[in-house]
């Protein structure tokens, strides 16, 4: 067996592979694109080399000595250049090298923009067309696939190491990378344009609550607030749309959780990056060939009732789990959190009833309000505005239920007051209100000054 088939399941090169490999990877990027003109020699160059550099490799290799098997690749892709003298500047013998080791040791073109700090997400519309987010803006990018079989092997190489698939009586798989990006893949006959497959990145440095702030994403009030509410095991729901960054915000306030608990992970694909020692991870798992052993979130829900969690925490709500995530509120599991998607805290309240009627229990709708108000006291709903950049627009208490109807406290509202070149400009302000279960913050010791919601101050809502 080739080496490039062993490697499919590999893992990609890491970042710290030396200073010196990151200059190669530097010069490739920089270098200058080649030109219609001369893509099918270049083409044919790389082919060529490419395949005399495989016939040439030991295919008892150990393929988990990554550094060590590029190392080799490198020895003896200047050799094959050397015997057949082909000539290239030093950016073009860079470049050709980098994608030859992609090609074998990384995922292919997508490599480079996988080393890409300032990209968030890769989406692929087939081989030729190739897109990425870069501050929350789309713009096509030059490189591309040879073909629909290329982009095949790549998207096989990153789903292999999960022993998940995909073919045609699967065509839809959700997956992660080694540094845990969100993959998600879908090929013919699903898709008419070909494998698509868009990648949610995670920065490597994950994103601090400074950084937060920073950004604007959300104020040092709102953050004290939400922090003081994470100690005294609040449950709470964050909201939004896609890519609004709901597991970015639950990531940051998970770091709130006091180390002493103990906390159990539930995931699609495990994307959560606690800081605490004392987690456990769990990932749901899809059905095999057979269509048998698949493993839902709502039966690792269930299961986690038994492994004597101090918090649960959901990476996302999306069907009838939601039943049972709200049971384990409602059971003595408090502090637990999750995400949802919706347009509105008050629409994540609808969601969540409807998720659970999805259960199928013949429930009347009055009893899943009274668990749903019962159980959940906070709802933090964060939303992707016209400029691309993510903002949290209301913190909304659940306070409780008037007649049939669960009733809503906002606390903290965004308010815009322009555009500035294009960028929103506003401020998430408390509306003067203070939410009922201040007692429960105070009973663990903590005292929030009334100024953090604005008591004594006048504040226009939007």
């Amino acid at each position: 067996m080739s080496i490039l088939k062993r490697l499919q399941g590999d893992q990609p090169p890491s970042a710290s592979q030396g200073a010196g490999q990151r200059d190669v990877a530097s010069a490739a990027r920089v270098a200058p694109p080649i030109s219609t003109k001369a893509q099918d020699t270049y083409h044919d160059l790389k082919t060529r080399v490419q395949n005399k550099l495989l016939a040439g490799l030991d295919p008892n290799m150990d393929v988990t000595k990554t550094a060590e098997i590029r190392r080799t690749i490198q020895e003896e892709f200047e050799q094959i250049l050397n015997e057949e003298n082909i000539v290239l500047s030093r950016p073009e013998r860079a470049r050709l090298f980098e994608q030859i080791a992609a090609e074998i040791l990384g995922f292919g073109p997508l490599q480079p923009l996988l080393e890409d700090d300032t990209i968030t997400e890769i989406m692929v519309n087939g081989p030729k067309n190739i897109y990425i987010e870069r501050k929350g803006k789309l713009t096509r990018v030059p490189m591309t696939f040879e073909n629909n079989a290329h982009v095949m092997r790549i998207i096989e190489r990153i789903v292999a190491p999960l022993g998940r698939r995909i073919d045609e009586s699967s065509p839809l798989v959700d997956a992660r990378l080694p540094d845990g990006s969100r993959v998600n893949a879908v090929i013919p006959p699903i898709s008419l344009v070909g494998p698509t497959l868009t990648i949610r990145k995670f920065s490597k440095n994950p994103i601090t609550i400074e950084q937060l702030i920073k950004f604007g994403s959300i104020t040092p009030e709102a953050v004290e607030f939400l922090r003081a509410c994470v100690i005294a095991r609040l449950n709470i729901v964050i909201s939004g749309g896609t890519g609004s960054g709901k597991t970015t915000l639950l990531n940051v306030l998970s770091g709130f959780i006091p180390s002493d608990e103990r906390i159990v992970t539930i995931e699609n694909a495990a994307e959560l990056q606690l800081r605490q020692d004392h987690v456990v991870t769990l990932e749901s798992r899809p059905p095999n060939i057979e269509g048998k052993g698949e493993i839902t979130i709502r039966q690792l829900v269930i299961n986690a009732l038994r492994m004597r969690p101090d918090r649960i925490i959901v990476g996302e709500i999306r069907d009838e789990a939601a039943l049972d995530m709200l049971q384990a509120m409602n059971t003595g599991h408090e502090g637990s959190m999750t995400t949802a998607h919706s347009n509105s805290p008050r629409d994540t309240l609808a969601r969540l009833e409807v998720m659970t009627l999805m259960a199928g229990m013949d429930l009347p709708v009055r009893a899943i309000r009274e668990q749903i108000s019962s159980a959940l006291h906070l709802i933090v709903h964060q939303e992707r505005v016209r400029d691309g950049s993510r903002k949290v627009t209301f913190i909304s208490e659940v306070s409780g239920m008037e007649g049939d109807v669960i009733t809503m406290t906002d606390l903290f509202v965004f308010e815009q007051t322009g555009l500035e070149e294009g960028r929103v400009i506003g401020r998430l302000r408390p509306t003067g209100l203070r939410p009922k279960f201040m007692d429960k913050i105070e009973a663990v010791g903590i005292h929030l000054s009334p100024s953090i919601f604005g008591v004594g101050e006048r504040r226009r809502v939007p």
